[in-house]
């Protein structure tokens, strides 16, 4: 008997449970992807998605747009396909494909992102999770299925082939930044990219990776532009300290940390370059050339390239008072490692909500790997702005009848929660319905091929 959640006008698929957990509300995943569609006290009301190719049409939109939309969200985020959501809701596959034709596109699921991003930054729950200001980004690997451009063999992580996609996750767990890469390129090239692009209301200013996020360039470039990079670098004390003067002089004034700055800085190479490193930063800041393309270029540089030199210089210095300040301070280590793991856990939701398939991404161009890893983040939002809000108006019942609720114990409570989630929609058991279908010979009717192209399901 086919799975089936009930995706019908106005009600949309039923794909969380509605239940009670304690104080904490349940709905479907519908209500969730909802928020950018939709605008009753929540996000401006035709924003993001709903804005397509065809917004700017004289023709009138379908009264079912808007469950279309959620349907093909849906459908991509979980890996089920447009032909599985089909089969799973009752939408017509042709309805379905037109309409992810005309709206699903990353420019427009990088607006309902940013609605949703928005929304959940002004909730006053979000801020108990953090200010806004700290972000980090980590790769995750998905197998893939079939050839693609972008699919690499990595021992490690696939058993044949698969992408990364590089995410930026904010310390109030919302994910504002995606990008389908290369699984063996380094994550370094591409940190830079969506904090300077970042176009949501979270100010960032201080962005947090592990070891594979960094190199000496972008060290030198977060300085230029006014960032902060902080990252949590593997064998610490292995790395190069740099000092600015004689050696002699350091360790008589430096007794303990003297010894440890084995080099000494280049300043006049840097003061040479200034004035290039400053226009290099201006073409980033505003937008003139992508910072991957540039990183990757720069870190790949030989020491002969005067420019690339200077960068790497200056980032060096930078990296020598980072760790300065990382060693000094624990409350500053565990700040870090305590953003890591909020990116982790974003990473554990994603996971399990592209579950379909084996979590193996078919989609073999870039652009369509591009759309399901946005579409994956919009419904990773919406599930994490449920669960901030629920988890909101759970606390001002319990302040409301007089319980004591800390706010540093908020602090360490996470949204990034599936507990409310039902991965396997609604399955409708109507037995007379399937009798009333058999044939004199108790078999039912053989589908003509017409009929398997529209509800396949794989």
């Amino acid at each position: 008997m086919p799975r089936r959640c009930s995706c019908r006008p106005g009600g949309g698929a039923t794909w969380m449970r509605p239940r009670r957990r304690g104080m904490r509300a349940g709905t479907g995943i519908t209500g969730n992807c909802a928020r950018p569609l939709d605008g009753r006290g929540h996000p401006q009301r035709g924003g993001g998605a709903a804005h397509g190719a065809g917004a700017d049409c004289k023709q009138a939109r379908s009264p079912q747009l808007k469950r279309n939309l959620i349907a093909c969200l849906i459908g991509l985020s979980t890996n089920l396909g447009l032909h599985g959501m089909a089969a799973s809701c009752g939408i017509p596959y042709d309805v379905l494909a037109w309409t992810a034709e005309w709206y699903i596109r990353e420019e427009t699921l990088r607006e309902a992102n940013i609605v949703l991003v928005n929304y959940h930054h002004r909730l006053p729950m979000t801020s108990m999770f953090g200010s806004g200001t700290l972000s980090s980004s980590d790769g995750q690997r998905f197998p893939t299925r079939g050839k693609s451009i972008t699919a690499r063999h990595l021992n490690k992580y696939f058993v044949s082939e698969g992408v990364s996609t590089y995410t930026h996750v904010s310390d109030q767990h919302s994910t504002f930044g995606t990008k389908v890469i290369v699984a063996t390129h380094r994550e370094a090239h591409y940190v830079l990219d969506e904090v300077l692009g970042n176009a949501t209301d979270l100010p960032i200013t201080e962005h947090a990776t592990d070891t594979h996020g960094v190199t000496l360039v972008n060290f030198a470039l977060f300085d230029l532009v006014g960032k902060q990079l902080s990252p949590r670098i593997r064998d610490l004390g292995k790395i190069t300290l740099y000092r600015m003067g004689a050696k002699a002089e350091y360790e008589e004034r430096f007794p303990a940390a003297g010894p440890l700055l084995t080099k000494k800085a280049n300043l006049d190479l840097v003061a040479d370059h200034w004035d290039d490193l400053l226009r290099l930063a201006g073409s980033l800041k505003y937008g003139h050339a992508t910072a991957s393309l540039i990183v990757g270029k720069l870190s790949a540089s030989s020491r002969q390239n005067a420019l690339a030199a200077a960068l790497k210089e200056y980032g060096a210095m930078r990296r020598t008072i980072y760790a300065a300040k990382y060693l000094s301070d624990e409350g500053y280590r565990r700040k870090i490692a305590r953003q890591l793991n909020k990116g982790e856990s974003i990473h554990a939701l994603r996971r399990q909500l592209h579950y379909a398939r084996e979590g193996k991404v078919v989609r073999r161009q870039p652009a369509q790997q591009n759309e399901q890893a946005w579409c994956l983040t919009v419904v990773t939002n919406a599930v994490i702005c449920w669960h901030s809000e629920y988890m909101g108006l759970a606390v001002d019942e319990l302040r409301s009848a007089g319980r004591e609720v800390d706010g540093e114990v908020l602090a360490h409570i996470s949204p990034a929660r599936s507990s409310v989630v039902n991965y396997y929609g609604e399955i409708t058991v109507d037995y007379e319905r399937e009798l009333a279908r058999l044939d004199e010979g108790g078999h039912r009717p053989l589908r003509t091929s017409a009929a398997d192209a529209t509800s396949a399901g794989l």
